[in-house]
């Protein structure tokens, strides 16, 4: 059975693990050792675990502003990939979000992940004509 939870300290070496495995060619600022304890700062509420068996096999990392609400990240371990994880860790985030007032939930997919674009397409998301912009302000 896997259980849907909020992130614990305990649970650092597998997240980090999963992240490793689920996002490869991340960037330095992805990764855990900097994106955990920055999350954990803020609404750690909105950082979820799925877990089999004392195994972290999913994380979903949302945020909401007050006006938006955002999905960053949502992982599962390929072995355990369409089996639901996904679906019910993207649910609990949304149920999340929504129990803060979020209206509106927001999310970036890297430009030619078609299997991701498809999931959240899914789930009811769709592709709005935006141009993404970004600046570092601090590098790693």
């Amino acid at each position: 059975m896997t259980d849907i939870r909020l992130y614990d300290a305990s649970d650092f070496e597998g997240v980090r693990a999963l992240w490793e495995e689920a996002f490869p060619n991340d960037p330095p600022w992805n990764r855990a050792e900097l994106a955990i304890p920055e999350k954990l700062k803020v609404q750690p509420e909105l950082f979820l675990v799925a877990e089999t068996g004392g195994n972290v096999i999913g994380t979903a990392m949302a945020g909401y502003d007050g006006h938006r609400g955002w999905l960053y990240t949502i992982a599962v371990a390929p072995v355990h990939q369409r089996a639901g994880v996904g679906s019910r860790l993207l649910v609990a985030a949304e149920e999340k979000l929504a129990s803060l007032g979020c209206g509106k939930i927001n999310l970036q997919i890297r430009a030619g992940n078609e299997a991701v674009t498809q999931f959240y397409a899914r789930h009811g998301y769709l592709v709005e004509e935006r141009v993404s912009m970004g600046k570092r302000t601090r590098t790693v």
